[in-house]
């Protein structure tokens, strides 16, 4: 049997205990470590689970996927996801391939930043599509997530803005020359997406996402302890100019508001207000919201 499990979004304690029982009842373990991590070590984790752990980077899971499928017919196998396994496309492919070769899988789900969002307050029935926002370059400048947050705008929902990770990435001249070198870790800050964001608002010039009058909530460590997780919201204009470390400790989300914004939703957000003033007034006049 292949399992893949979803450890939820912060440390060793937020897996389930059928997970914790697939765990155990397997002869190897894995854990992808790409699409997001965890807010704690792996040694952290072979200690609560009493397991070795291989980490599998993206080489190892997009192209040695057979390494971690290779004996799940006869034995257990589990592939460790952060947050849900289904919260990214590579983890369906690992299911197909095992399909593909009569494998049984089970997959055994856990809680991710696309619900537990909610704790920004914002409803979680009122978001549209989830955009990834992706580092820039000097040549490469992707706005395909335009059309998207465009597209949720229109229908006045809500958009989640998945911030970018670099984990084990190799430069342009280390790649063209096979040299196995890899960049230090990279995680997008509020300010850069902000940034991001208000570059191609600026190119397009569609007034999706006007910076004085577009109300977001950024998101930092969500599902940790007091401690860690913060939440921040105002203008994109006042986002953009706070300094990195009020929004906090990576892994960042960002939300875009939608116009269907229902004044609870306003009521619950403001104590993480920028400026609540500010807030409430951009509620009322931009949003329509009707607030005591």
């Amino acid at each position: 049997m292949l399992y893949i499990i979803g450890l939820g979004l912060c440390d060793e304690k937020d897996i389930t205990m059928r997970g914790l029982e697939a765990i155990k009842s397997s002869s190897r373990v894995y854990l992808e470590a790409y699409t997001s991590i965890l807010m704690v070590s792996k040694e952290r984790l072979e200690a609560f689970y009493e397991k070795e752990i291989i980490v599998a980077d993206r080489d190892m899971v997009e192209t040695q996927a057979d390494d971690i499928l290779h004996g799940a017919d006869k034995e257990d196998v589990s592939l460790l996801v952060v947050g849900d396994p289904f919260g990214a496309t590579t983890h369906i492919d690992i299911v197909l391939r095992a399909r593909s070769s009569n494998i049984p899988v089970r997959v055994i789900h856990n809680a991710s930043i696309m619900n537990a969002v909610g704790a920004c307050g914002l409803q979680l029935y009122n978001f549209g599509q989830t955009v990834s926002l992706v580092f820039f370059t000097d040549t490469w400048k992707p706005d395909s997530f335009y059309d998207r947050v465009r597209e949720n705008a229109g229908l006045g929902l809500h958009t989640l803005v998945l911030l970018d990770i670099k984990v084990k990435e190799q430069s342009e001249e280390n790649l063209a020359r096979g040299r196995k070198v890899y960049e230090p870790p990279r995680y997008m800050s509020i300010p850069q997406a902000v940034s991001q964001l208000l570059e191609i608002e600026s190119l397009r010039l569609e007034n999706v996402l006007c910076p004085k009058t577009t109300l977001a909530i950024a998101l930092s460590r969500v599902g940790g302890d007091a401690d860690s997780q913060r939440i921040v919201c105002g203008t994109l204009e006042e986002l953009g100019q706070q300094p990195p470390e009020i929004f906090g400790e990576p892994l960042h989300s960002l939300v875009i508001v939608g116009k269907r914004l229902h004044h609870l939703e306003v009521e619950y957000a403001e104590a993480y207000a920028v400026c609540k003033e500010a807030w409430r007034n951009v509620a009322k006049e931009e949003y329509g919201c009707t607030l005591d």
